[in-house]
């Protein structure tokens, strides 16, 4: 037998036996370790399809450093033997190798087999968005190489839809590469290139193209207009535009509707304006083609500079109307608080989709409209509309303004069910939910659990801890949302200095008002003044929150003056709080709040014809004092409860109730402080005024439905009275109950005879 013949006859029987170490168990592996053994032992050097073979064997085994041994000794590895290595990393959990080998593996000899072994590795260790990134890399090349070997890669219109088919997988190497050995480049050459580097947010790369560019062609500079605006690099693209007219590129609809847009999120009202203009003086008969997308973007830019009225003359004046511009005309009208003309446009909408409903829900529960908002989020699902994250997003705000735990519960449950949890603007509104309906630790434990968090979310939870009086906790949540790398901004530090304003902080107050503007350069407006002057009347220092008054940059307004009054009242300031509510009166003469806080300061001084000329001023303008309401949710039905309450069917049980509890108060030390009667009447009625408060209506009325131990939950439109704090203070002790009542400031949590707030409020 000739040499040749008995080598390959040994090494076929080395294959057989090697075929036997198939499957791979652990005696596969002493299999195929006792057969490599004998091959050094007797001197044969397995080569080609037995090594292959053995790395295959030792790589399935998890034994990769036995495999990548015999690897090293391949001078010139194969794509068999490069595949069976890293399926082998890839299989052990060792992703990093095994992607390190696939990068140095030339593309000229990959296959699908070993694509698929790195595909394999991706998802086997759990990165789905890897194996995708290399499934479309393998198809692409697999594209790519069926025209080379048709021989059509000559052409410059196969090229293009080559790297067309690049761009879309978001290949752009790939994509560069080809474009640069494409010999005649044509316009759609250049567009698909430089379109494909915007889309990719690569828009250095995108600018680089353009100003190499020979002819400049209008839809590379559109897209060029389009991806500053979209990453927020406006000067940039004001600067693009001003370059298309100053070089005479013909200025289409789709440059006019990026540099419209990028005027409005920008806030650049008059240049804005001016673009408007110049649209009108050149455009004498605009085809609709043309006026259609460029009306629906100066629609949306006067809303956005709060100019509605100047919208809607655009809106009325339009030939032809699609679905953006009635969303965006309905959007100015929700985002400006005009929720009767937004209700209007809503109702005459000739279609609706998902954002006409979206929007609509929002704006009924930013605005107050919580009912309203929950009963159209149940009639956009019986139209057939199946609701996204952003709806839910809207609905579970409206059990935030309602204090609808229930209901926000059964929406939760509803986004887990249809897997949209997940989602960072429904995961922020629930954020807020639990925390104004009273359950901040759910807050927290769903703050906790997002898989994504934003500046929203960050803020939404500060503010939660604020409102539920943790305000050491807000400033270390703040903290740490530094440390993740999260900028701060503007509605941040109102939220912080909130949170300082509900636990006295008054010297971190001070620190972080600094802080804005010295080291992130936020200017503080009206709202950061009127939280600071808040914390330092509370803690009442009259003349520090005079001197931030005096300083402001501008004439104080209405917050300013309220939280200044609202510090006299509690500390019985009563000369300098007369001043505060009479500036108030000026700039509010319509809001029934300022009349009310200046006749009770005066009643509490004992000044009781001041008190009624307050009120007579009140009634003489036709203003009417917003009753004070409370309402408490059992069985999944809301009621409510007005002072001296006569009208819901229980109340009678409900006075009973609290004949009975109040002695067991008094006996604990509770005295009525018939104080808070602003009324000039005799002590006895006094008494018997502050037991109809509706506050206390609500909280005896859940105290007497709820099961027992389970905690009460009330909501309140105005602030809790100073008697109403303190008797439940003793009623949650004489139940051992925790009561929690939201006012229209914060929330207090009652616990064995203390509150929450340390009675700082």
């Amino acid at each position: 037998m000739k040499g040749s013949d008995f080598i390959r006859t040994v090494a076929n029987r080395y294959a057989s036996q090697l075929q036997l170490c198939y499957p791979q168990t652990l005696a596969s592996f002493s299999l195929a370790k006792t057969i490599h053994s004998h091959m050094i032992t007797f001197g044969f050097h397995p080569r080609g399809h037995l090594l292959n073979r053995l790395i295959d064997v030792y790589g399935k085994s998890s034994k990769t450093i036995y495999a990548h041994h015999l690897f090293d000794q391949i001078p010139e590895p194969d794509i068999a033997s490069r595949t069976s290595l890293l399926l082998a990393y890839s299989l052990s959990g060792d992703v990093k190798t095994a992607q390190k080998m696939f990068e140095e593996t030339p593309l000229s000899i990959r296959d699908s087999v070993f694509y698929n072994a790195m595909i394999t590795g991706y998802s086997r260790n759990e990165d789905g968005g890897l194996a995708r990134v290399v499934n479309k890399v393998m198809q692409c090349k697999q594209l790519h190489g069926l025209v080379l070997k048709t021989g059509t890669g000559f052409f410059t219109s196969v090229l293009n839809a080559l790297v067309s088919v690049y761009v879309n997988c978001g290949l752009m190497f790939e994509a560069r590469k080809l474009f640069d050995e494409i010999d005649t480049k044509d316009e759609l050459s250049w567009t698909t290139i430089v379109t494909g580097y915007v889309r990719n947010d690569e828009l250095d790369a995108a600018r680089e193209l353009v100003d190499g560019m020979s002819e400049k062609l209008a839809v590379a500079w559109n897209a060029m207009i389009s991806g500053y605006v979209h990453c927020n690099r406006y000067d940039e693209a004001v600067d693009m535009f001003r370059n298309m007219y100053f070089m005479g590129i013909k200025i289409d609809e789709f440059a006019y509707t990026s540099v419209i847009s990028c005027c409005a999120n920008a806030g650049l009202f008059h240049l804005g304006k001016q673009v408007h203009c110049y649209v009108l003086r050149t455009e004498a008969k605009p085809t609709v083609d043309f006026s259609l997308p460029v009306n629906n973007a100066l629609i949306t830019l006067y809303c956005k500079c709060d100019k509605v009225d100047w919208a809607r003359r655009i809106f009325d004046n339009m030939p032809v109307r699609d679905i953006v511009s009635w969303n965006a005309i309905l959007s100015g009208y929700v985002n400006a608080g005009r929720i009767d003309e937004g209700r209007f446009f809503f109702s005459q909408m000739p279609e609706r989709n998902h954002l006409t409903w979206n929007v609509m829900i929002s704006g009924l529960a930013q605005n107050g409209f919580g009912e309203e908002g929950l009963k159209l989020f149940n009639q956009m699902k019986s139209e057939g509309f199946q609701p996204c994250d952003y709806a839910f997003a809207g609905a579970i705000s409206s059990c935030s303004t309602l204090g609808a735990l229930e209901n926000g519960r059964q929406l939760h449950a509803q986004l887990v069910r249809l897997g949209l949890d997940s989602s960072l603007s429904a995961g922020n509104a629930l954020i807020t939910m639990y925390a104004r309906c009273g359950v901040v630790e759910a807050s927290n434990l769903l703050f906790l659990t997002m898989p994504y968090l934003d500046s929203v979310s960050w803020n939404a939870m500060i503010a939660a801890l604020g409102q539920h009086g943790h305000g050491i906790q807000a400033l270390e949540l703040f903290e740490q949302m530094l440390e993740a790398g999260i900028s701060p901004d503007r509605i941040t530090f109102l939220t912080i200095l909130s949170a300082c304003s509900h636990a006295g902080l008054v010297k971190e107050s001070r620190y972080y008002f600094n802080l804005m503007d010295r080291l992130y350069g936020i200017t503080p407006g009206e709202d950061h003044y009127a939280r600071l002057v808040d914390v330092l009347c509370r803690a009442g220092k009259f003349l520090e929150a005079n001197d931030v008054i005096s300083s402001m940059p501008f004439e104080p307004g209405a917050a300013v003056w309220e939280a200044l009054l609202a510090g006299c009242r509690t500390h019985g300031n009563v000369d300098l709080g007369i001043q505060a509510a009479e500036r108030l009166i000026e700039l509010m003469p319509h809001h029934d709040g300022s009349y009310v806080l200046l006749s009770n300061m005066y009643a509490t001084a004992g000044r009781w014809n001041d008190a009624a000329n307050a009120r007579k001023l009140m009634r003489d303008r036709g203003v009417r004092k917003e009753p004070g309401c409370s309402w408490v949710e059992v069985e999944n039905k809301v009621h409510v409860f007005l002072v001296d309450d006569t009208v819901h069917p229980e109340v009678q049980a409900v006075y009973s109730y609290l004949n009975k509890l109040v002695p067991e108060m008094k006996r604990l030390g509770y005295v009525p402080d018939t104080k808070f009667v602003l009324h000039d009447i005799e002590s006895d009625q006094k008494e018997r005024v502050l037991s109809a408060h509706s506050e206390k209506l609500a909280v005896a009325f859940a105290l007497m439905r709820l099961p027992r131990g389970a905690t009460v939950r009330v909501f309140k439109n105005l602030r809790i009275c100073g008697d109403c704090h303190n008797a439940f203070k003793f009623m949650s002790k004489v139940v051992g109950r925790e009561i929690v009542v939201r006012d229209a400031k914060r929330f207090h949590h009652f616990r064995d005879s203390q509150c929450s707030c340390g009675d700082y409020w």
